[in-house]
């Protein structure tokens, strides 16, 4: 099976999108673990931490990204 490729100018929102997801998902994970252990309410305190985290993240991400860049690239030399 064949998957559809999107435009390329859907990077800028699917880039702090995926990333938002994936770094949420394992830093909640962590906090969750630690605090609670593997006890019974783990999958779903994680759960409801993953997705607070992720409705405060996934926003901020899209505000910090052009301003990282900016940082960046004031640091770095040009290729």
């Amino acid at each position: 099976m064949k998957l559809t490729r999107l435009p390329a100018h859907y990077a800028a929102l699917l880039m702090p999108f995926v990333l938002s997801v994936l770094m949420t998902f394992v830093v909640s994970g962590v906090a969750t673990l630690k605090n609670l252990g593997f006890s019974p309410e783990f999958l779903p305190s994680w759960m409801s931490a993953w997705l607070v985290s992720w409705l405060i993240a996934f926003p901020t991400l899209l505000g910090a990204l052009p301003v990282t860049r900016r940082i960046v690239q004031s640091i770095v030399r040009p290729a």
